[in-house]
C-alpha cells in the first residue's frame, strides 16, 4: 500500500450485522459526509439475522445508494461474517476493508482516521482505546478493563511486539494483508481478529494503531469475557508451537 492515495482507492467499509435492527440505522446516518464520498461500497452482511435487519438494509440502501446486503442463510459467527467480506473484497477488486460494527460500539467518525495509516504504508490498522484514554470512562467493566491490558502484556511478551491494543473491533485491512493473511483457515469465531494479527506479524507485515474512544454499555456486545480469554491463551499456545 505504499503511496496509496484514498481518494483513488477502492475501499470496502464492511458491517457484520445480527438481529442489528434496532441499532444499525443510527450507525449507518453518522457515518460523515466526507468518509461516505471516499467509500465505494457499505457492505452490510446480515448473518442470519431473525429480526429485521435485511428489510432495514434494503429501505437504507435507497436512500445510501453505497449500501450492498450479503444476506447469510443461517448464521456463521463473527469470523464468518469477516471471511465473506474479505472475499467480496478481494474478487470486486478492493484496496481497503475496514470494519464498522453495526452495534455503535466503535464510533463511524473515526471511520477516515482509521485510513489515513495507509497512506503511509500500513498494512493493518488497528483502532486502540488504550491510546485513547482510561477505558472504564467509556463504560468499560473493571473485569474487561483489566482482563484486555493483562492479555494485551502477554501478546506482547509472546509476539515481542509494543502493540497496546489486541483486541479492537476496529480494524482495516489492505488488498497486500488480504492476500497474505490465510485468514480462510481461522476461526469463526470472536477471536477471529486475534488470529488475523498473528497472521499479519507471521508475514511480517505494517500494523499500525490510532486511538478511539471507548464506547460501552448495554446490548452494544455479546462476547463473553472468560470463554475469550481462554480462546486468546489457546492462540497463543498455538502460535508459540506454530499451530498458526
Amino acid at each position: 500500500m505504499k503511496d496509496c492515495i484514498l481518494e483513488n482507492s477502492k475501499i470496502v467499509c464492511y458491517m457484520p450485522a445480527y438481529n442489528a435492527e434496532m441499532l444499525m440505522e443510527k450507525v449507518i446516518r453518522e457515518i460523515p459526509p466526507e468518509t461516505i464520498e471516499i467509500l465505494n461500497t457499505v457492505l452490510v452482511i446480515d448473518d442470519g439475522s431473525s429480526d429485521g435487519t435485511a428489510d432495514l438494509t434494503s429501505r437504507l440502501s435507497k436512500e445510501f445508494p453505497k449500501i450492498l446486503l450479503i444476506q447469510h442463510p443461517v448464521n456463521r459467527g463473527y469470523g464468518g461474517v469477516q471471511k465473506t467480506a474479505f472475499d467480496w473484497t478481494l474478487e470486486n477488486d478492493g484496496d481497503i476493508a475496514v470494519m464498522l460494527h453495526s452495534d455503535g460500539q466503535y464510533p463511524p467518525e473515526y471511520l477516515k482516521p482509521m485510513l489515513i495509516p495507509f497512506e503511509k504504508g500500513a498494512d493493518v490498522v488497528g483502532g486502540s482505546r488504550i491510546l485513547y484514554g482510561d477505558m472504564r470512562k467509556g463504560g468499560m467493566s473493571r473485569t474487561r478493563h483489566y482482563g484486555t491490558i493483562w492479555l494485551n502484556a502477554i501478546e506482547n511478551l509472546v509476539f515481542r511486539r509494543k502493540l497496546t491494543s489486541y483486541h479492537s473491533g476496529y480494524k482495516a485491512y489492505s488488498r497486500k494483508a488480504l492476500l497474505e493473511i490465510p485468514y480462510r483457515s481461522y476461526s469463526n469465531t470472536f477471536n477471529f481478529d486475534s488470529e488475523m494479527l498473528v497472521g499479519a506479524i507471521r508475514a511480517g507485515l505494517s500494523i499500525e494503531e490510532i486511538p478511539i474512544p471507548t464506547v460501552h454499555g448495554e446490548g452494544f456486545s455479546s462476547l463473553k469475557p472468560v470463554p475469550y480469554g481462554l480462546s486468546v491463551l489457546r492462540t497463543l499456545v498455538r502460535y508459540i508451537f506454530r499451530r498458526i
